[in-house]
């Protein structure tokens, strides 16, 4: 038996639109079977974001991050400091490539003008619905700006770490990198032999 519709009488209700959308959506979802039940998952978000690795193939060297989270304050880790790629929010009608390279100069102050697209994601399919963009970048020592450190207006206050790439792939097996992101872009690093 074929089921056309599987999610039918879809309602949502608005919890809360502080920093993103918190929603109560209600739907119908009809099994394989043809049984048919009424569920309420909550789906959490704001507009999509964007990742990037810088790395120099030279020096062997990446660019993260480290910066207070309060999801992994309330975790209890690390005193809520997370060592990450750069990484932002798209702003509206901003395309993702655009957005990283405004975001690297923001945060850790290197102004760079090519990107290489790795992929799209959803990092917590189960209840957020932002994707995002994840990219890596070569950079050079000429690249650095005055810039970097976040934005006071965004109540950013971010160190910037070079990090040589083997020890920063030390830093997944010691846990010391806990980001997902900052993950997968190191690991693509080291998969695609990008960096020696």
């Amino acid at each position: 038996m074929e089921i056309k519709n599987k999610i039918t009488n879809i309602t949502s209700k608005v919890i809360s639109n502080f920093w993103g959308k918190l929603e109560h959506v209600n739907f119908n979802f009809t099994f394989k079977n043809g049984k048919s039940a009424n569920l309420t998952h909550e789906v959490y978000g704001k507009a999509d974001g964007v990742a990037i690795l810088l790395y120099n193939p030279t020096s062997k060297k990446v660019i993260l991050s480290k910066q207070f989270r309060m999801p992994v304050y309330v975790a209890g880790v690390d005193n809520g400091f997370s060592i990450e790629v750069v990484g932002g929010a798209m702003d509206e009608n901003e395309t993702a490539e655009t957005c990283v390279i405004r975001e690297t100069e923001e945060e850790v102050g290197y102004k760079i003008s090519e990107v290489k697209r790795v992929t799209t994601t959803f990092l917590s399919p189960g209840i957020v619905k932002e994707r995002v963009h994840l990219f890596v970048g070569e950079y050079k020592d000429e690249d650095k700006t005055e810039n970097g450190g976040g934005l006071q207006e965004e109540n950013e206050e971010i160190e910037v770490l070079e990090i040589l790439f083997v020890d920063a792939l030390k830093m997944i097996e010691t846990e010391e990198i806990i980001d997902a992101r900052t993950i997968m872009l190191l690991q693509y690093l080291q998969i695609n032999n990008l960096i020696g």
